[in-house]
């Protein structure tokens, strides 16, 4: 199994660590804010808009990297974790908008259009931005530890949980797409106006998403180093590289388990809440499954059990999105597939794992073609 790089716990690392937070959270705002357009180096609206998104999808593989890289459980449902922190957050952004909508009424307008004659009952406390974002951690936190709790108490694992998560992952996709659900069916919540009383089409709202998403970004990063590195990290590898010798030595995989999968699950939540105001919709196909695949194969694309490598996989793999969906569309899925392919076949250990091998490479060259010098006997 892949262990932790080095390089990230060293002085060298926390270097490249500081470096890369500053230049995301500092520089990159004064790219888009203090060059003109006209600048090669000016960073435009729509890409850092962008850039932001990427970030979010960085801490959403950041706990995916947590529960399967360390302790080996692959879970293919963190996409509704995603969009329930997602939804938590429309949810208020959507009453924020208040008679600015399209039918001049205080509810939206996907409830006027469905002739609904008052808000449900669990729409009103949204209202407040504060359990708007508490909601985001909580709601993905408690209905992973539901799930986890029954799931493994009954030592479900391996791809039977794979499979599971899959399947609710596509029921509640199923659910979240009916009108009567009261959340938008499938158009979903959009047509923001504001949050915290800022236009969400103002460039300084923009910019101090984009600066909230790279701070906790750094956070997502730092809390799980801390896990991984404490002796509950050892014990989560422990459960991944053998839980029966786990339970055998006196410890209950069942609550450790549930800890990972449920920190993976707020995560998650987290980076559905500041997605949301950075794109402007959240809808039901976010909860797809092939979602919360492409989720997997970011993580290892870039190296699972390594941290820093599902954040190069998270934005790896989207930027090649982008580009390859605008300039060659139609063409994505077989460039995701052959990208897995060769990473599965030729670089098990990720794009992270690529300098050291291009180093042993070059080792091995070098040391092939060295001229071998004769001894002379005296």
């Amino acid at each position: 199994m892949p262990t932790p790089e080095p390089r990230l716990f060293t002085r060298r690392g926390w270097t490249a660590f500081a470096a890369a937070t500053l230049a995301t959270v500092v520089v990159v705002p004064l790219l888009n804010g203090a060059l003109p357009a006209t600048s090669a180096l000016h960073v435009s609206d729509f890409h850092l808009t962008l850039l932001g998104k990427f970030l979010t999808y960085a801490i959403l593989a950041l706990g995916m990297d947590l529960i399967w890289g360390y302790t080996g459980i692959l879970s293919l449902g963190q996409g509704v974790f995603f969009a329930l922190g997602g939804y938590a957050l429309g949810m208020h952004l959507m009453l924020g908008i208040g008679k600015l909508g399209q039918y001049n009424n205080e509810l939206p307008d996907f409830m006027v259009f469905l002739n609904w004659a008052k808000l449900p009952w669990y729409w009103p406390p949204f209202r407040t931005f504060s359990f708007a974002a508490a909601a985001a951690l909580a709601v993905p936190v408690a209905f992973a530890c539901g799930f986890g709790w029954f799931a493994f108490r009954s030592r479900i694992r391996g791809v039977y949980f794979s499979i599971i998560t899959q399947a609710l992952t596509y029921a509640l996709c199923l659910l979240f797409f009916l009108n009567e659900f009261g959340l938008g069916g499938n158009n979903g919540l959009t047509d923001f106006k504001t949050i915290l009383g800022s236009r969400l089409q103002s460039t300084s709202t923009l910019r101090g998403l984009f600066v909230a998403t790279a701070a906790s970004l750094a956070g997502a990063f730092l809390l799980c180093r801390w896990i991984v590195l404490s002796k509950l990290g050892r014990v989560l590898e422990a459960i991944r590289d053998g839980e029966n010798r786990v339970r055998f030595s006196g410890y209950s995989p069942v609550g450790f388990k549930l800890f990972v999968f449920a920190v993976a699950a707020g995560l998650a939540g987290l980076a559905g809440a500041l997605y949301v105001p950075q794109v402007g919709i959240i809808n039901p196909e976010i909860m797809r499954p092939d979602f919360s695949v492409e989720i997997a194969i970011w993580v290892a694309v870039g190296g699972r059990g390594t941290l820093i490598g599902p954040v190069v996989g998270a934005l790896a793999v989207n930027a090649l999105k982008s580009w390859l969906t605008s300039a060659f569309p139609g063409s994505w899925l077989y460039a995701l597939g052959a990208l897995f392919i060769i990473v599965v076949m030729w670089l098990p250990d990720g794009l992270v794992s690529l300098p050291r091998r291009l180093g042993e490479l070059r080792a091995r060259w070098t040391s092939r073609n060295r001229p071998v010098t004769e001894e002379v006997a005296p």
